[in-house]
């Protein structure tokens, strides 16, 4: 479904990313792992075209993405869910889901979608009136993928789903994610919570200093000596 090759970017003089081959394939969840500042977050701005690559090819669904306006990445079936969640505090619940449907596919599908979501998060639709800053930090996240699920992507985009959450409520966000991999979504993620989140991907990829230094299934990286010493503590 989406493949980089040699993909490099960067912020003005400083380059975050170096080379980078990576492949996402329909039905999958693959987890890119890695420390702070490794450059993941820059991984995902570069697919969503929030920054133009420096050098390489990234394709999805056999079309160049490189030189697609960041505005028609949506169109494709590209939805980014940012660290932070990036709602719309002021807005309700319910207005923020709507604005995650605004592409004319998305929104001649609004009810089913809104339904769709509710169904996967029950709290959102308790909540559907009140403005998205009152909720917590974990219902503020239900809602912020929620979002994303309105647009119907073929291709879900996850910026440390966990960042700032509890544990109870990391547990429960794996398992959404968990249940969206059964039902055959397709999403790449970023995490730093690296035990959890090979338990719920098939494929990982780990990046330091921005270049990618392994990659294979994730349970041969959960069992990886130089991962379980340098991040997990064993």
């Amino acid at each position: 479904m989406l493949t980089l090759q040699a993909v490099s970017a960067g912020y003005g003089s400083f380059q975050a990313l170096f080379d980078i081959n990576l492949e996402v394939k329909a039905g999958e969840t693959v987890a890119v792992i890695g420390p702070n500042g490794a450059g993941k977050t820059t991984l995902l701005r570069v697919i969503s075209r929030l920054i133009e690559p420096r050098t390489g090819e990234l394709v999805m669904e056999g079309r160049r993405l490189n030189s697609v306006p960041a505005h028609e990445v949506i169109g494709l079936g590209i939805a980014h869910v940012p660290e932070n969640r990036r709602l719309f505090p002021r807005l309700s619940v319910e207005d923020n889901l709507r604005m995650g449907a605004f592409t004319p596919a998305a929104r001649a599908r609004f009810e089913e979608r809104l339904a769709a979501v509710y169904r996967h998060f029950p709290r959102m639709q308790e909540r559907r009136r009140q403005p998205a800053g009152t909720l917590s930090g974990g219902e503020q996240q239900m809602c912020a993928i929620g979002r994303a699920l309105m647009s119907g992507p073929k291709l879900l985009l996850l910026d440390e789903p966990s960042a700032g959450l509890a544990p109870v409520v990391v547990q429960s966000t794996f398992e959404v994610i968990r249940q969206m991999r059964a039902e055959g979504y397709t999403v790449l993620i970023v995490e730093q919570n690296i035990r959890q989140v090979l338990k719920v991907a098939d494929r990982a990829y780990l990046i330091e200093t921005g270049r990618i230094k392994l990659h294979g299934s994730a349970a041969e990286l959960l069992e990886s000596e130089a991962i379980r010493k340098a991040y997990l503590g064993l």
